[in-house]
């Protein structure tokens, strides 16, 4: 299946070059752009699409704002290009990665983050990963991000949804958060991929989060797993 794709980026150069580049790939098609948060609202109820490239700084709009639009408007069976409810995958576009809205971002419903800077093969595969819903977005920035703003963030007195989990569940929440896919996460545990399949979905659904990135966020802020100290990340992210 063809991955479709819309870009939202108030550079006309990010656009034009990020379009270019993603129109390469027999798999992937562009087939929207807009340079402001509110076009890109409107073009994503057009185009439909399966992935957005979201710029968090825009004008009239931000990326942000635009992006709890986006997923408000799926969620209410309106634009949605990925399956019924669910809506667009949306990867934050930032320069800095350390971007101070990043924690909003990922609270508002993006999937993950990618760096203007990265390569043409690493934004290929950002495309098709997000777009399979299979793993958090350009890993060393996510984690590190989430970890970050979820430390400096208050404590939250809300009772934790990590209560509804089972173990086993559980167990498979902290090996997502270590970054393994389902088939290293299959393999860790020794199931079958299909079982981690049902585990992740069961997970998603209690904790109420739209996919991996949600889920890790939330294991973060409710202390399941806990920011490391000392620098960048280490080990398979």
């Amino acid at each position: 299946m063809t991955v479709r794709i819309v870009i939202a980026d108030d550079q006309d150069v990010v656009r034009a070059g990020f379009g270019a580049l993603l129109d390469t790939q027999p798999d992937l098609s562009v087939v929207g752009s807009a340079a402001d948060g509110a076009a890109a609202v409107g073009v994503c109820r057009e185009t439909r699409p399966d992935v957005v490239l979201m710029d968090v700084r825009m004008p009239v709009l931000d990326g942000i704002e635009a992006t709890r639009r986006i997923i408000a408007g799926a969620g209410a069976g309106a634009g949605t290009g990925a399956g019924p409810g669910r809506g667009p995958r949306i990867v934050m576009l930032t320069t800095f990665d350390l971007d101070e809205y990043v924690y909003d971002a990922l609270a508002a419903g993006a999937s993950g983050f990618l760096l203007k800077d990265m390569t043409a093969e690493r934004l290929f595969e950002a495309v098709r990963v997000v777009a399979a819903g299979e793993a958090l977005l350009a890993p060393t920035v996510t984690r590190r991000l989430i970890g970050e703003f979820v430390r400096l963030r208050p404590h939250t007195a809300e009772p934790s949804p990590l209560a509804l989990l089972t173990p086993r569940e559980t167990e498979v929440l902290r090996l997502i958060a270590e970054g393994l896919s389902n088939a290293e996460i299959a393999a860790r545990l020794t199931v079958s991929a299909e079982t981690v399949k049902t585990h992740v979905s069961r997970v998603l659904a209690k904790l109420g989060a739209r996919d991996r990135a949600q889920a890790v966020m939330l294991a973060y802020e409710f202390g399941l797993v806990v920011p490391r100290s000392g620098g960048p990340w280490k080990g398979p992210w």
